[in-house]
């Protein structure tokens, strides 16, 4: 018979106790877990041209295949890397670049040398902008688009803000009324009246600065939105495992 006082518990490694160990080490470091990602998804769209430039093409296709159904990727409102310009915009654009997207689309069509599909749901040239993946000439394109790139690196400048520990502490979440205003209103107004232009009045084609400002805001207050919330939310799970772990050893000294 063994005695009470050499009695040494088998540590438990049940799934319950498993899933509350990951939860805190995930509520401990959700910053970290949320930041690392973020970070490749904001240098992945640059090394794609870069892979392209090397020679490296099936490995950049990878990349441009995995970023297009999250964005447009149509070549005049994308960055290009390793080129004559860094940017190809519409004419409407009114920026006066020595080559417009008009001007480098027989180029594009060229190399191409395929006609869109009978079913494609956009414009001929805008299937055209979006297939594009770049020449030696022109450059590379970056994989998505110059409003996308700006909100990812908003989320990213945010979290890092956020990850200050002054900053973390005190920090509350966005007033709903300046996150419409400095969050939706400049990327809404600035991206439907693109898109409904042509339709309800003069063609306009937003420029690149518009579509940084108008990510970058967007990104940062859906940072100062979210990482209050889910540092509130990670407290209070680490508060609640901690304390299921505090009572179980308590449980486990009475026994011994």
């Amino acid at each position: 018979m063994i005695s009470r006082m050499s009695y040494t518990p088998k540590p438990d490694n049940s799934w319950a106790v498993r899933l509350n160990r990951w939860a805190l080490i995930g509520s401990r470091h959700y910053l970290k877990i949320l930041l690392i990602p973020l970070a490749i998804l904001i240098i992945l769209p640059f090394l794609a041209p870069t892979l392209m430039k090397i020679g490296a093409t099936d490995a950049a296709e990878v990349i441009y295949s995995l970023y297009r159904p999250l964005c447009h990727t149509f070549a005049f409102r994308s960055w290009f890397l390793y080129g004559e310009q860094t940017i190809y915009p519409r004419e409407a654009a009114h920026l006066g670049a020595a080559l417009t997207y008009e001007a480098i689309l027989p180029t594009i069509m060229a190399q191409l040398n395929r006609l869109p599909p009978s079913d494609s749901p956009i414009p001929p040239d805008q299937w055209y902008a979006r297939e594009f993946l770049g020449n030696p000439q022109l450059g590379y394109k970056v994989a998505i688009c110059q409003r996308d790139i700006a909100i990812y690196v908003g989320l990213f400048l945010g979290g890092v803000i956020f990850a200050i520990p002054r900053v973390r502490r005190q920090l509350r979440p966005v007033p709903l009324w300046l996150y419409v205003w400095l969050g939706l209103a400049p990327i809404g107004i600035d991206g439907f009246s693109q898109l409904l232009s042509g339709r309800l009045w003069a063609v306009r084609e937003t420029t690149p600065t518009f579509r940084v400002v108008t990510g970058l805001l967007f990104g940062l207050m859906n940072a100062w939105l979210a990482f209050p919330y889910l540092e509130a939310t990670a407290r209070e799970t680490i508060r609640e495992i901690e304390a299921k772990f505090a009572r179980r050893a308590k449980r486990l000294r009475q026994k011994n």
